[in-house]
């Protein structure tokens, strides 16, 4: 199966191991990946912010750098969301209103598309350690995600899933947020972090990278003993050769 591929800006400026990791894991599915280097954004930071028409102007170059009839399947269901979501509010009754709309359809967060598309929920993957997972508002509420990285991380062997407390509860990013309501985004992170403290976890995982980013830089600051991994990092990792999937 082709499908074409999105990395998000901030995923391949600061987590380029994330973009390679998913490469992997797509492949090893059997997916054919198209990869274009002129991709950049999907407007989502101007979005959240207010302006709206500096959106439409990158969410106009998204479009132009995706085709219409190909999955497009990305690692962050935040990006997808914004697709998903606030193009409606850019591009509805627009010239490329069709355009979007068939985009719309074909885009898929990581987890979804391997778990709804594909129909594949093993690949082999090792890691040791007990683990909670945290739901991305974008993830649980835009993309309605919340079985599909549950039933992949079940298969990685090694790993224990444990449910924290308040695991739908916004972890205090929300872009512009963490920087507009540091303390009161603080306060979420420190919340989040002791309920999977509680649960004596040793890893964070989620698919979203922006909450993994704010989680981490709480966890950094003050010494905790626990790490952030991105699910497609997760099923990356410990690989056999001779694994069949």
């Amino acid at each position: 199966m082709k499908i074409e591929l999105f990395i998000p800006c901030f995923i391949d400026q600061l987590y380029p191991e994330t973009a390679f990791n998913t490469i992997k894991v797509l492949e090893k599915a059997g997916c054919e990946i198209v990869y274009n280097s002129k991709q950049t954004c999907c407007g989502q930071p101007a979005y959240n912010a207010g302006y709206w028409e500096q959106a439409k102007e990158i969410g106009t170059k998204f479009l132009s750098d995706f085709s219409e009839t190909e999955y497009i399947v990305a690692p962050s269901a935040s990006c997808v969301g914004m697709v998903k979501g606030g193009y409606n509010d850019l591009f509805t009754n627009t010239i490329v209103h069709n355009k979007c709309r068939n985009v719309q359809s074909n885009i898929f967060e990581l987890s979804d598309f391997l778990i709804n598309v594909l129909k594949k929920d093993y690949f082999g993957a090792e890691l040791e350690g007990k683990a909670v997972y945290h739901d991305s508002c974008s993830g649980l509420r835009e993309c309605k995600i919340k079985e599909e990285p549950r039933q992949l991380l079940s298969r990685v062997i090694g790993l224990e899933m444990l449910e924290m407390k308040d695991t739908d509860m916004c972890c205090g990013f929300g872009g512009t947020f963490a920087v507009k309501f540091d303390a009161i985004s603080s306060a979420m992170a420190e919340q989040k972090v002791n309920n999977a403290l509680e649960m004596e976890a040793d890893y964070i995982i989620s698919t979203d990278l922006s909450c993994l980013l704010h989680l981490d830089g709480y966890i950094k600051k003050n010494n905790i003993p626990i790490k952030t991994m991105h699910l497609a990092d997760v099923l990356a990792n410990g690989w056999l050769e001779s694994t069949e999937y």
